[in-house]
């Protein structure tokens, strides 16, 4: 297990993202990995998507009722619509004026979340959400984005019963999501770092830790 912090001071200032289908333990490691960079005296802000703001959690709750996905049809246009503007409103409220400050942005999900979801796994055009992406975030797209690469079995094990709206939507789709980060990170290697997250959390921990300092620092 690492133990060495001194490294982060690279961090100042940089926008990196823990993404991953459901049940990857991405926000284990997320949470974890913010106290790591804490401890060395770096200034971390944290953030989640969809919400992290007043606006964004109103459109939060929406996107993630069970009761729409059982009870209504949500198009998957709407549905990445309001993806992006509540990440739109975070952006705008918390990540730039974090960034501006020399603090570590750590976001819990960003536009990769789109491109899996709502474009590999829901049929959108890839470029379609790319260019709502560039009107939702300007140029503040991050400088690394970590997938933690699990596969579905080993996912669907790890899931909460308690089944948000788009945990509910299927063994198929969730395949689909898991190839949908696959493909980013093969098409953009510089700014995409993918993690194997079936082993212990201890030595998913220690892989991440390598992988960023090599990221910014070799």
């Amino acid at each position: 297990m690492t133990t060495d912090t001194a490294w982060t001071r690279h961090l100042a200032g940089v926008f990196i993202v823990f993404d991953g289908p459901d049940g990857s333990g991405k926000s284990t490691q997320f949470r974890r990995f913010s106290r790591f960079v804490q401890t060395a005296g770096l200034g971390v802000e944290e953030v989640r998507e969809p919400g992290g703001t007043a606006v964004g959690e109103y459109i939060r709750n929406v996107l993630l009722d069970p009761e729409i996905e059982r009870d209504h049809h949500m198009a998957v246009r709407c549905e990445m619509m309001l993806y992006m503007a509540s990440r739109a409103q975070l952006v705008e409220e918390r990540i730039r004026p974090a960034l501006s400050a020399g603090k570590c942005v750590l976001a819990d999900r960003f536009v990769s979340s789109t491109l899996a979801y709502q474009g590999t796994a829901g049929g959108m055009s890839i470029d379609a959400i790319r260019q709502v992406a560039d009107v939702a975030i300007g140029k503040d797209w991050p400088a690394l984005t970590v997938v933690f690469d699990v596969d579905e079995q080993t996912a669907a094990h790890r899931l909460n019963p308690l089944l948000d709206r788009m945990e509910l939507k299927g063994a198929e789709y969730h395949r689909k999501v898991r190839q949908g980060y696959l493909d980013q990170a093969a098409a953009d290697p510089d700014h995409y770092l993918v993690i194997d997250a079936r082993p212990d959390a201890n030595t998913v921990f220690t892989a991440l830790c390598e992988g960023v300092q090599k990221h910014f620092i070799d």
